[in-house]
């Protein structure tokens, strides 16, 4: 069906020895989005990718890649996955055109036209018959990314793809990714300690902390928390003392009255000071970003 979700995580649990490092992790990973994964520094992103792809064993629950499950029906679930866990391998001595002809023979179905396809999707068309010992390293992402998504994968998953990266390779990926949603229709999951990145990146995120998810987000319209949610305004007046005594909640700072209101409400309370005879110089939404938010819920945990 179309709304069901790519990938649906059903209480995953990871435990080695004694010690718990994804707990109890329930998520469902929507279809046609580039989907986030944040977290502190050992908080379980890498250990629950590496579950869905399985490099490693599920303790308790069960992780379902297009309704087949990673436990029951291994083969079936990860032949809609692309994957690059850490950094992509390719044989250096081989131009970028090599080695994807390389990892076509090992898939079926794969032509010559959707190599030239892929290629062309990454931007790498002026590059491919070059070395890959040639490449930079957002060139060998790119070429990573073709490869991972020659067999038409539903689901994309990338651990920190950014690493290493300058700001022209990270920009450069981040279009790519979002060209790739729309062009293929393509899930992308990927995880990022950039924060900026993955608020530009990403339509929604989900955060995790000490093996357990604690929030997801929605990144979509520009704003973290959606049109209807409360959001903090502030009006520019001219009388702020008199306006302070209209908006009841509210907190003054010079000409500045702050306080939450939904989208209804701004328009609500801008139509009262108007006809009370205030002046309104401006309306302005106090949005956080995502690293703010993020650190509030992490308690100004480091992230990575």
């Amino acid at each position: 069906m179309q709304h069901e979700p790519v990938v649906r995580l059903e209480g995953v649990t990871k435990k080695v020895s004694s010690k718990t490092l994804v707990e109890n992790v329930t998520l469902d990973i929507p279809p046609g989005q580039v989907f986030g994964f944040l977290g502190p520094n050992g908080a379980g992103k890498t250990t629950t990718i590496r579950m869905m792809v399985g490099l490693t064993s599920i303790s308790q629950g069960d992780i379902k890649i297009c309704g087949y499950s990673i436990k029951e029906h291994f083969e079936k679930a990860v032949s809609n996955v692309g994957a690059i866990v850490e950094n992509p391998e390719m044989y250096k001595f081989l131009t970028g055109y090599q080695n994807l002809r390389h990892f076509a023979r090992m898939m079926t179905g794969i032509n010559d036209a959707r190599i030239q396809e892929v290629v062309k999707l990454v931007g790498l068309n002026n590059r491919i018959h070059d070395k890959v010992k040639t490449y930079s390293l957002g060139m060998r992402q790119r070429l990573g990314v073709a490869q991972a998504i020659l067999h038409r994968p539903k689901l994309l998953i990338l651990d920190e793809p950014t690493n290493g990266l300058d700001p022209q390779g990270i920009r450069e990926l981040r279009d790519y990714l979002r060209h790739l949603c729309h062009e293929e229709g393509t899930t992308v999951f990927v995880s990022s300690h950039l924060l900026s990145e993955m608020e530009l990146m990403c339509d929604s995120v989900a955060i995790i902390q000490n093996g357990r998810l604690i929030d997801v987000r929605s990144l979509k319209d520009g704003s973290i928390e959606g049109q209807d949610a409360a959001l903090e305004t502030e009006f520019m007046v001219d009388e702020p003392v008199k306006a302070l005594s209209i908006l009841q909640g509210g907190t003054q700072q010079g000409s500045l009255i702050t306080l939450k209101l939904n989208r209804d409400e701004v328009a609500e309370m801008n139509a009262r000071l108007v006809q009370a005879g205030i002046k309104v110089y401006g309306i302005h939404t106090v949005t956080r970003s995502l690293e703010e938010q993020f650190l509030e819920m992490t308690g100004g945990d480091p992230i990575g």
